[in-house]
């Protein structure tokens, strides 16, 4: 998943970008308002952590911007802005969750999984296509009641393909998925992981549709 970062603090914004390529988000930071609206203009992101006390242009008013625009892609507030009519307006605004500052990383994450499968219509923290089930927290794979670790890349890489069951995603999307900006990306990467994957898990897991992409099947 793809995850743009808005925070002006160089330390947090450090720790937090860390913090999610750790847990294998490809992470895109910017430090002011401009340029996280010129960034999602130019990119589709899964959720946006936004702070509010940003350089350029104010953090709540990068939110109001991005939904009068109908972007509908989840942003969760960062900040110290701790009075009840600041996260009120924020709300209003259209921010789908606040995590005040200052917070632990574990705090942070599990907020954006919770916002994350509220978009997506579920209620679930696993994702599944029936065959394949992918727990986020604990980055294992099951397949047949065998659970299997997976590295940061395989997972990202499974994470995408199975948050969409059935739709084919090209090399270009999948990187998409593993890369964020400033990352160098490995020849042949994507080929790697699925090779990896099937050894894992089963070489029907994921298919491909030559010249297209990659997909996993919709299980009944």
């Amino acid at each position: 998943m793809r995850v743009l970062l808005v925070e002006d603090d160089q330390m947090i914004g450090d720790a937090v970008a860390q913090g999610l390529k750790d847990e294998s988000y490809a992470v895109d930071w910017v430090r002011d308002g401009q340029a996280a609206l010129n960034a999602v203009e130019i990119q589709n992101y899964d959720i946006v952590l936004l702070d509010l006390g940003l350089p350029r242009v104010d953090g709540m008013a990068v939110l109001r911007a991005v939904r009068a625009g109908d972007n509908p892609v989840p942003v969760l507030v960062i900040t110290a802005r701790d009075g009840v009519d600041d996260r009120i307006q924020g709300l209003d605004s259209g921010a789908d969750d606040y995590v005040l500052k200052p917070f632990e990383t574990r705090e942070l994450l599990a907020r954006m999984r919770a916002v994350i499968r509220r978009k997506g219509g579920t209620s679930s923290p696993v994702l599944s296509n029936g065959a394949v089930t992918l727990d986020p927290a604990t980055r294992e794979a099951s397949v047949n009641g065998a659970a299997t670790r997976l590295s940061g890349r395989e997972f990202a890489l499974l994470r995408a393909l199975l948050v969409r069951p059935g739709a084919i995603l090209s090399r270009s999307e999948l990187e998409d998925r593993i890369y964020g900006w400033g990352d160098e990306v490995e020849s042949n990467a994507v080929e790697f992981l699925i090779h990896s994957l099937r050894k894992k898990l089963g070489s029907r897991t994921i298919k491909n549709v030559r010249g297209v992409g990659w997909m996993v099947s919709r299980e009944e």
